[in-house]
């Protein structure tokens, strides 16, 4: 039997019939493909703190599907019970990581489902509860796919991407946010040549991105992170997609650290950087980049992993934030599901989410 790459496998799934959430382990690529088989809710936040599952996306979806398995274990019948616990579970899951929104929106979503059939019994919830996770999936595929098709229609044949951080199949249900154009751009014979930051200190780009886009057959070529600037210079980019983990009402974007300074330098040379954004990734509640809390996480991150030795010296002082912002300036485009918004995003997005709505009400 052929053995399946990369692309041939599910980062997130749920298996209802033995009450477990499997994940891809994407702490171990690209060295070993090993799936994780998470049964509590506390190794479920375990898996989304250490970033075993990452992604905006994939967040979301196991983050959906774990407070689905927390509440079907719930034994018992009484409605009030029921939610005060579910609430309590969801409490705990949204504390694994503070900036990527999706694992709100995805929680708030199933919240929703649970106090908005408090007449039904427990046993009921329990199994709508079960079809708003499976959903949750299933739309972030036709979202991915989506953001894909416009974010190619901004392309043309043969040109140079640089992307950063990791947003490709991996960290969503399939296509990818960032890597959706490059991967429906390479069933078209494109022909894209792409350059990946590897993305210090956790190298996504190094590890993931590289791995994911060589495994599908596209040129690409990976790049230090303080190379980029030279690469542009040297006239091998013409376009930067990346993803995000939140974007605020104004189209500031949070999004792994680096990317403000990938937009910076796209700005001086003259390139278009585009940000791909599910709709759920946009928090029209927070007014800017400012009122985004940043994750700041553990030290050995940057002095010591992926080392044999300790390659900084003991007592230095580290600062090592997991995510920085991108002002809106810097922001050629929103690419989404519902469209491309462009500045001044505060009208912009707004009109996106308008679209929604319409196509919502015409799906009902």
């Amino acid at each position: 039997m052929e053995e399946k790459n990369i692309l041939g496998y599910e980062s997130v799934r749920l298996d209802d019939e033995n009450n477990q959430l499997i994940i891809l382990d994407q702490t171990r690529l690209p060295y070993e493909t090993k799936f994780l088989y998470l049964k509590t809710l506390k190794e479920i936040w375990t898996a989304i703190y250490l970033l075993q599952v990452r992604g905006a996306p994939a967040i979301g979806i196991a983050a959906a599907m774990g407070i689905y398995l927390e509440a079907k274990g719930m034994d018992v019948k009484d409605y009030d019970e029921f939610y005060k616990k579910f609430k309590e579970a969801k409490e705990y899951l949204a504390s694994a990581r503070p900036t990527a929104v999706n694992l709100f929106w995805a929680l708030d979503r199933m919240e929703r489902v649970v106090k908005d059939n408090r007449d039904k019994p427990v046993q009921q919830i329990k199994k709508l509860l079960h079809d708003e996770a499976v959903a949750i999936k299933e739309e972030d595929i036709w979202v991915c796919k989506t953001i894909g098709e416009y974010g190619l229609s901004l392309l043309e044949p043969g040109m140079g991407i640089l992307t950063h951080c990791n947003a490709g199949q991996i960290a969503t249900a399939k296509y990818g946010t960032a890597l959706a154009p490059i991967y429906l751009g390479q069933e078209k014979g494109y022909k894209f040549k792409v350059f990946v930051d590897e993305t210090r200190p956790l190298l996504q780009g190094a590890r993931l991105t590289a791995y994911e886009l060589l495994a599908a057959g596209v040129d690409v070529t990976l790049i230090c992170d303080n190379m980029a600037s030279l690469v542009m210079r040297n006239g091998w980019v013409q376009a930067v997609f990346v993803g995000c983990d939140r974007v605020a009402a104004n189209g500031d974007v949070a999004n792994k650290i680096g990317t403000s300074v990938v937009a910076i330098l796209a700005k001086r040379y003259g390139i278009p950087f585009y940000v791909c954004a599910p709709t759920s990734t946009i928090d029209m509640k927070c007014p800017t980049g400012d009122d985004i809390h940043i994750e700041e996480r553990k030290a050995e991150e940057v002095t010591e992993m992926w080392y044999k030795q300790r390659m900084a010296p003991e007592g230095v002082k580290v600062y090592n934030p997991a995510f920085d912002i991108t002002d809106n300036d810097l922001v050629t485009a929103i690419i989404t599901e519902y469209g491309i918004a462009r500045a001044p995003y505060s009208e912009s997005l707004k009109e996106i989410f308008n679209k929604k709505a319409a196509a919502q009400r015409k799906d009902k």
